[in-house]
């Protein structure tokens, strides 16, 4: 399962991300402010938002714009601390793309709010561990390598969430995505994790030295780190390239609040300068930003946005019928069993793309539940058609599967439908490679659990050759060997 996307070129030919990669190994951006690192991240989430759920912690509020373009839910990080950690656990249940705004408040808050957040999004329960890119901004605000003015209370929850997220967020499927000014200001045991680096612009000596070693170039090529332009990067990473790659970002379809510094002429100035500031002219036409009153949403008001939350679905061209419909997902958990990768990925990774594939072909998210995809899949690999879906036992066959544990299911399918064939008996390395080992022992001891549990009956024939039975299906399988036999080392006579 490879999902590239674009972004940007490199000496004229298009630059790849590979996102299925990403999610595993995460990225690094490093750049001198102005370097176009926001142009960078904004270009990634645009480019990636129909692919996988999103989490920015944003501390200047740039990102807000991606809600009305991609449908991003827009949390103001005013709230208290418990809030935002209800809301964290309902973004991974109804797999919102949310953006933490923290813009209103200082410092210290900020690292306190984004703490609580990204816990809540850590300590979510195990079946909701779905894939999610986790874009942090201005990292080194979270992680600082150094005491700064705030407490040291809030560095230190601050820096443990941003440890777990980019150190054990993997297998809780976060994958981080942090960008930072300097990598001095970084803490070492954040920015070690990732495996991928995008490094722009960088003037100072010490930060382009370990840009330097990042990307494994020799100290005299550091320079180059001076000489880029904005929006240029040097890529390296698994999913970027396994060379250092110069690359130029593309364009992004949303923009920010935040105006640029750019040039314009003075307005024309009159006689009585002073007065124009110490004497208000009537109605005051502009106030300063902290007295601007904003509405901001309640905690309740954005617990239930996150809860009614629908993602966009692209729409078909033409209604698919009930046929094609069922046509097209057998077509798609085909593609998904047969693509080379999918013994790598685990079964939640394997949903995201089922639902991707899904969308582009008109059918919907929503087509099939994360429980009814793990059984069909386990089907799929069991070699389960629409023909032994139809025969009167399947019913309770499905009841079996059922009071199984997920892993099983593939397993324990393949032996019912070599049962009602009567065909052979499936051997260690069949059962090994359906489960996802290589281990054929492992695979008895599977057979041994399936007997304490009274769904199969193993046992052996005067030649030798195993069979099982199903007891509640009152079928058994042909006899078949244990293991595929391997030709012997012949050894030299004496």
């Amino acid at each position: 399962m490879i999902t590239h996307i674009e972004m940007g070129t490199a000496s004229g030919a298009p630059a790849c991300l590979d996102l299925a990669e990403l999610l595993t190994t995460r990225l690094l951006v490093q750049g001198n402010s102005g370097s176009g690192k926001s142009h960078l991240l904004r270009r990634l989430l645009e480019q990636s938002a129909p692919y996988v759920q999103q989490v920015v912690i944003d501390p200047e509020g740039d990102f807000v714009t991606l809600a009305e373009k991609f449908g991003h839910v827009v949390i103001d990080a005013d709230q208290r601390e418990a809030d935002l950690q209800r809301m964290a656990a309902r973004v991974r249940e109804h797999r919102v793309s949310v953006v933490l705004n923290l813009e209103s408040l200082d410092a210290e808050a900020q690292m306190r709010r984004a703490a609580a957040f990204l816990g809540g999004l850590f300590d979510a329960q195990r079946d909701l561990w779905f894939p999610v890119l986790v874009v942090v901004d201005e990292a080194q605000l979270f992680a600082p390598a150094v005491a700064g003015e705030v407490s040291d209370e809030a560095r230190r929850l601050s820096l443990s969430a941003m440890t777990n997220l980019m150190c054990r967020g993997r297998k809780r499927g976060l994958a981080g995505v942090i960008a930072t000014q300097r990598l001095a200001k970084l803490a070492k045991n954040v920015a070690a994790e990732a495996s991928n680096f995008l490094m722009g612009r960088t003037f100072l000596d010490i930060d382009m030295a370990r840009a330097a070693d990042l990307l494994g170039l020799e100290r005299r090529q550091a320079e180059m780190f001076r000489d880029l332009a904005r929006g240029h990067f040097v890529a390296l990473g698994p999913a970027l390239s396994r060379r250092p790659l110069p690359i130029r970002i593309g364009p992004v379809e949303t923009g920010t609040r935040s105006a640029g510094p750019s040039l314009l002429p003075l307005p024309e100035q009159e006689s009585d300068r002073r007065g124009l500031i110490f004497e208000p002219a009537g109605e005051e036409p502009w106030r300063p930003r902290a007295c601007v009153e904003v509405p901001k949403a309640s905690a309740e008001e954005v617990l239930v946005q996150l809860s009614d939350y629908r993602p966009a679905e692209i729409p078909a061209p033409e209604p698919l019928s009930a046929e094609e419909k069922k046509a097209a997902l057998a077509l798609i958990l085909r593609e998904t069993l047969e693509d080379p990768d999918r013994a790598r990925h685990a079964v939640s990774v394997l949903y995201q793309d089922f639902t991707v594939r899904c969308r582009m072909r008109g059918i919907g998210s929503d087509a099939l539940s994360f429980s009814a995809f793990k059984h069909r899949l386990a089907e799929a690999q069991a070699g389960i058609d629409e023909a032994a879906r139809e025969k009167p036992e399947w019913n309770q066959v499905a009841s079996l599967c059922a009071d199984l544990p997920d892993d099983l299911q593939g397993m324990f399918l393949r032996i019912v439908k070599a049962a009602l064939h009567g065909d052979r008996c499936p051997t260690d390395e069949e059962l090994a490679e359906i489960y996802g080992t290589q281990s054929p022992s492992r695979i008895r001891r599977l057979l041994s659990y399936l007997e304490e549990r009274g769904v199969v009956v193993c046992r052996v024939d005067f030649r030798g050759q195993r069979i099982i039975a199903v007891p509640r299906l009152n079928a058994e399988t042909a006899p078949g060997t244990v293991k595929v036999s391997r030709p012997r080392r012949e050894t030299a006579s004496r």
